[in-house]
């Protein structure tokens, strides 16, 4: 098992770090989006010494709906030559406007 350490507290705050393996499928996508959306220069340095380049890219290649902030994901596409379609950008940044959340996520009975 690799354990997370303790000072990715902060960016994994809905996390207990002590039940985190990073080689368990799908949380490093987890770990990866959260520390690059809000890590400061300790847990980025961690994040690229723990996960290779492409894995580091298929998380921004293939984000999770609404897990990213705009200007982290626009950052991170730039710095690794990493492209998205326009559509699979705006489904992968976190957006709250209330326009977009309710023509996105109608409610069934309505």
């Amino acid at each position: 098992m690799v354990k997370v350490p303790n000072f990715l507290q902060p960016y994994l705050a809905s996390y207990n770090l002590t039940k985190l393996d990073i080689s368990d499928p799908g949380v490093d996508r987890e770990i990866i989006t959260e520390v690059l959306n809000r890590g400061d220069k300790k847990a980025v340095r961690w994040v690229f010494s723990k996960f290779s380049n492409p894995i580091i890219k298929s998380a921004i290649k293939n984000p999770a709906p609404g897990t990213w902030l705009e200007s982290s994901l626009s950052y991170w596409q730039k710095i690794l030559g990493v492209s998205l379609s326009d559509k699979k950008f705006r489904e992968g940044v976190l957006n709250l406007n209330p326009y977009v959340i309710s023509r996105n996520f109608k409610s069934k009975s309505a």
